[in-house]
This record gives C-alpha cells, sequence and structure tokens, in this order.
C-alpha cells in the first residue's frame, strides 16, 4: 500500500520536482540502460514520475509502459512528455516475461523494507530471460520521512545484492554517490543495475 503522505507531497509538489528532475539528455545511468536493451524492446518505467526518463526511452524507439502512483505525476507525464503513463502501484505489477528492461530509479525507496522481497520478485517474473534491471536507492540504514514529510527506506549495498539475489538476479554493476533532491540534502545513494 503507498505511503499516503509521500503519494500527497508528490502531488502538491509536482512542478517543483519535473524542473529539478528534467535533462534534454540521458545521464549516464539511463544511457547504460538504454544501450543494455534491445532495439525497439519493450521497457516499464517502474515509478515514473513527471515522466522524463520514459520520454527519452520513447525517443529511442522503445516501446514504454510507464507507471507511477502520483496522479499529478501522471498527468505531467501525459501532458508535458507525451507520455502514455497510467496510475498504479508496485503491486500492480503482475506481467510475465513481458519487459526487455524494468527502470526503477529511486522509487521503490519509498517502498517498506518488509515488501522488497515481494517487489523483487514481481519484477524478475515481468522480465524477459536475461532481461536488464536498473534500481537506485538511497544507502544507510532503517526508515524515515524527510522534511517534505516523504517516507524512505534505505539500503546498505550487502544487503539490497541479497535481497536481488534471493529473488533470482545476477548482479552487474554498483556505484555510489550522492546528490542534493528536493528536500534540500546531499543524500548517498546507490545505483545497481542487474539482469534476470
Amino acid at each position: 500500500m503507498p505511503d499516503k503522505q509521500t503519494i500527497d507531497t508528490y502531488n502538491k509538489r509536482a512542478q517543483t520536482y519535473v524542473e529539478l528532475v528534467s535533462r534534454t539528455m540521458p545521464d549516464q545511468d539511463l544511457q547504460n540502460f538504454l544501450d543494455a536493451v534491445p532495439k525497439g524492446g519493450a521497457v516499464l518505467d517502474l515509478g515514473c514520475g513527471p515522466g522524463n526518463s520514459a520520454m527519452m526511452m520513447q525517443d529511442t524507439g522503445l516501446v514504454v509502459d510507464a507507471i507511477d502512483a502520483s496522479s499529478e505525476m501522471v498527468k505531467m507525464a501525459k501532458t508535458k512528455f507525451g507520455v502514455n503513463a497510467r496510475l498504479a502501484t508496485f503491486d500492480d505489477l503482475i506481467a510475465e516475461a513481458k519487459y526487455d528492461g524494468i527502470w526503477a530509479n529511486f522509487s521503490l525507496l519509498h517502498a517498506p523494507k518488509a515488501d522488497m522481497p515481494r517487489h523483487l520478485s514481481a519484477i524478475y517474473k515481468a522480465l524477459k530471460p536475461s532481461g536488464h534491471f536498473h534500481i537506485g536507492l538511497k544507502t544507510g540504514t532503517g526508515s524515515e520521512r524527510d522534511d517534505l514529510e516523504r517516507m524512505y527506506t534505505y539500503y546498505e549495498e550487502h544487503e539490497l545484492h541479497d535481497l536481488m539475489t534471493d529473488a533470482g538476479f545476477t548482479i552487474l554493476t554498483t556505484r555510489h554517490s550522492a546528490e542534493k533532491g528536493m528536500a534540500g540534502t546531499k543524500d548517498p545513494f546507490m545505483i545497481v543495475t542487474a539482469h534476470a
């Protein structure tokens, strides 16, 4: 079940968020994802936000499904970026062997830790054999609300690797960095790529 306060924050601050995350060219992480999936392949942007990344995926010829739990983000994805996004939660992912790639860029960090094994299992099932998976999460321990009332769940690298391996994934790459987000704090994060 999505956290209501987190969704409310994204609904209220959709315009601020789109200004923060939008770019005209893929960053290196998105470019790596685009390079890893077959030309014209089917991909899912899981927690698409305002749809900027999904638009860039579409622009390369990929067939894109995009979902988000925030109605304002879905609306922005449609109107600003021309993405046919739909309102849905992580629990609505029931596809089997449908996608060549799944992009979960700083979306699953809002899910409770107890739900992560279930979500990773659903993602694994939704990918075609050897399908590519990208996940971005904040690093640390426990969970807490930020100053904007968004709920975050933090992971250590070994913890995420274990969860992903248990779900069936083969880890490909892991990188760590830190970035300033909408709440104004510079937070450490990791990007992990894997294949099914």
